[in-house]
């Protein structure tokens, strides 16, 4: 069976040769089992000399294949460069930075071999911060109870992926991806093991706050349109609240007489129906601007420089 091994890169130039050498010893255990290797790294436009480097190792490794993009389009879109390059009969996506432990690879080819057809790895959150663990725990609330698939809770992109997963993942050609989402969306039999994470070994992470908020709203707006619905049901409640102040005030009047309309009330409702609106106004615009980008239908990413013969496949 043919292995191979998806792992997109953004200024690894200092870590990706480490990484390599990991998984040569991998692959070197696991050829006496009947299984072969391949590594498919994915350039996400770095800044640095990682293509260099890509292109030194597959000097020296003839099961080297890499490809790299014409500027940054997000690691999105490098998966999907690397799971459309991939022709090995299992797929085992992870991060080049060495936080995914390569020495996990061979007990999901076990579990691959009974019958997964998905092998996913859930980080452990030994060591994060309290405010991390319990901000990341209400997120996966909150979310599961709005998408149409179920997210776990530390469950990323490191799995192992039988080809038939990957096919089905290939055909959703959506401009807005979220793997997380689509590898929950395609089903078919899979299984949990879990690791702790490891500590990043050269460099920082490129995912600022920023990034994870928008990568959460993504994984939110990408399954459902419960949002727009939520939307409706808002303002029929606030139409019914509306309704019912309004026969108070009619009431008050009547029993009262009429009396000078309170500021404060006024200066609340207004704000806070304005604050309404363009809340509202943000979910729409978010779900508008995906079709945006859908019906333009431009190619997810360009390719650069590349050693694999199927170029034009890839510039798509």
């Amino acid at each position: 069976m043919l292995i191979s091994i998806v792992a997109p890169c953004h200024n690894e130039e200092d870590v990706i040769g480490r990484f390599h050498e990991q998984v040569q010893k991998v692959a070197e255990e696991l050829l006496p089992l009947g299984h072969d290797m391949e590594f498919v790294y994915v350039d996400d436009g770095s800044r640095d000399r990682t293509l260099d480097v890509l292109q030194h190792l597959a000097a020296l490794d003839p099961r080297v294949r890499y490809v790299s993009f014409s500027r940054n389009f997000g690691k999105e879109a490098a998966l999907l460069a690397g799971l459309r390059h991939a022709t090995g009969d299992s797929v085992i996506v992870m991060d080049a930075d060495l936080q995914h432990p390569p020495e996990l690879i061979r007990r999901m080819v076990e579990l691959r071999g009974q019958g997964y057809d998905q092998v996913i790895a859930r980080r452990t959150r030994t060591g994060d911060r309290i405010t991390r663990t319990l901000t990341a725990r209400m997120y996966y609330r909150i979310v599961n109870r709005l998408v149409d698939v179920e997210l776990v809770d530390g469950v990323g992109d490191f799995r192992l992926l039988s080809r038939r997963v990957v096919d089905a993942v290939l055909e959703l050609t959506e401009y807005n991806r979220f793997s997380k989402g689509l590898f929950a969306w395609v089903g078919f039999p899979g299984t949990t093991l879990e690791y702790e994470n490891a500590v990043r070994e050269h460099g920082r992470s490129s995912w600022t706050f920023r990034s994870l908020l928008d990568y959460g709203l993504d994984g939110l707006l990408s399954f459902n349109n419960r949002p727009l619905r939520v939307a409706l049901h808002l303002g029929m409640a606030l139409l019914v609240c509306a309704g019912l102040y309004t026969a108070w005030i009619v009431g008050a009047a009547l029993i009262n007489g009429v009396e000078t309309p309170g500021y404060v009330t006024i200066i609340t409702a207004v704000t806070a129906l304005a604050g309404v609106q363009m809340v509202m106004l943000g979910v729409i615009g978010e779900y508008t601007g995906r079709i945006y980008y859908e019906v333009k239908e431009r190619p997810h990413f360009l390719v650069k420089a590349t050693n694999v013969e199927r170029t034009k496949d890839l510039i798509s």
